[in-house]
């Protein structure tokens, strides 16, 4: 047997091999440390509302394209303010194309997206990004066009998807106390509904869906209204009767002071009225006729009012103080929120809003009761998001280069100094 020999050169090589080893047990440690992304807080439930006194709620809408990276910062941004409610307006992916947070996350995990892997988990992916963040604050959702773009989705696919959503506790409670037909129905003329109802008009309407894309609650005195205009057909004879339904309570109650409604488009003759119920000739009788119903619930009934709407990708207020409506009745408090992360437009020229901004991204902050103000009043402010908001389990997970992206190529409103996505 051999006797093994210890020699200088053997040391030698067992000392290197040793210090490759600790060389790599250091390197190996501290990117594995570094790479540990940082998590997703989750709001909690907020504290019930006290009537009279001040509390908070947040609205925005259109959180396609780059949602996944904003909504979280949104949800963040709403428990801070200690909102009791978020209310989206409509428009959760793109659906006609890819999205680009989507095609950011599939890159991401090495996995090719294609038309049909999109198309089946489009809503899926707004569900788990874009509701999850919110925790325990309650999510009350509304339908948009880019829901309802034949034969991809319809309205039909929508009530059934998000069911859960639209037969919430507060919904359902609502809307069990609307009669089934108003005392008093709306007065477009028997014409009019005849050239609403064509064969061609909207050949997924869906008006028979149930649950409806169309619901109010009410909270602290406050009816909160959503009405579906998605589509070229709408609003229907259906959802027009049902609306004065609501509102002939609301005229007739004491414990009502205020009217909040919600849509996707906004109603017409705004400042934004090319991308409007002006799209659309029964869009255009239908949205008319509720502007003005809306109005006689603010001059007739003593109702404060107030309308919402997205669908246009920037920031704006005071959206009614148009010719038209001086001409035609009066304005109504108004704003476009659609800031929650989709393609940002550029604003009408010329314009008359108090406020108008693109190229941002935020929500509505709407404060009940404000100190000083008559009971049921609301004052609205804007607030912003901003690049350094988006929480950094969002940043980690898309990259810094994608969330800067989104925060500066994702517009029509400039040019861009690179299109290219990261």
């Amino acid at each position: 047997m051999k006797k093994y020999q210890v020699t200088p050169l053997r040391i030698f090589l067992l000392l290197c091999a040793l210090s490759l080893s600790l060389a790599c047990n250091c390197l190996c440690g501290e990117k594995t440390a570094a790479a540990a992304p940082a998590a997703l807080p989750v709001p909690p439930t907020p504290a019930p509302i006290e009537s009279g006194k001040p509390w908070h709620f947040a609205v925005s809408g259109d959180s396609r394209n780059c949602g996944d990276v904003v909504m979280p910062a949104i949800a963040q941004g709403a428990a801070r303010d200690q909102a009791k409610f978020y209310w989206h307006l409509g428009d959760l992916r793109a659906i006609y194309d890819f999205d680009e947070d989507m095609q950011k996350d599939y890159k991401l995990k090495g996995k090719p997206l294609t038309i049909s892997e999109y198309e089946k988990t489009a809503w899926d992916d707004f569900r788990h990004n874009q509701t999850v963040p919110f925790g325990g604050i309650p999510f009350f959702l509304g339908i948009g066009n880019h829901e309802t773009i034949a034969p991809m989705k319809t309205r039909c696919d929508f009530a059934k998807t998000f069911q859960d959503f639209l037969e919430s506790p507060p919904l359902k409670s609502s809307q069990a106390n609307v009669p089934q037909k108003a005392a008093a129905q709306s007065t477009i003329s028997s014409g009019e509904k005849a050239a609403q109802n064509c064969s061609d008009c909207c050949p997924e309407a869906c008006d028979d869906v149930n649950p409806t894309p169309y619901f109010h609650w009410v909270e602290d005195g406050i009816d909160f209204i959503y009405l579906d205009n998605a589509s070229k057909c709408q609003f229907t004879q259906k959802q027009l009767d049902w609306f004065k339904a609501v509102t002939n309570n609301d005229a007739a109650s004491d414990a009502i002071r205020t009217v909040v409604v919600g849509m996707h488009k906004a109603l017409p003759y705004s400042i934004s009225q090319g991308h409007s119920m002006n799209e659309s000739p029964w869009g255009e009788r239908s949205g008319t006729q509720v502007y003005k119903e809306l109005l006689q619930l603010q001059n007739e009934k003593h109702k404060k009012v107030y309308v919402l709407a997205s669908h246009s990708h920037y920031y704006m207020e005071d959206i009614f103080n148009t010719q038209y409506w001086r001409s035609n009745g009066g304005v109504l408090p108004g704003w476009i929120v659609g800031t929650a992360g989709a393609h940002r437009y550029p604003l009408p020229e010329p314009n008359s809003a108090r406020v108008a901004r693109t190229n941002v991204y935020g929500y509505l902050l709407g404060t009940a009761n404000p100190p000083g103000q008559a009971p049921g009043t609301i004052q609205f402010e804007f607030k912003e998001i901003k690049e350094q908001d988006v929480p950094q389990a969002i940043v980690h997970g898309f990259s810094q280069e994608f969330v800067h992206w989104c925060f500066v190529n994702n517009t029509d409103a400039k040019q861009a100094a690179s299109a290219a996505q990261p």
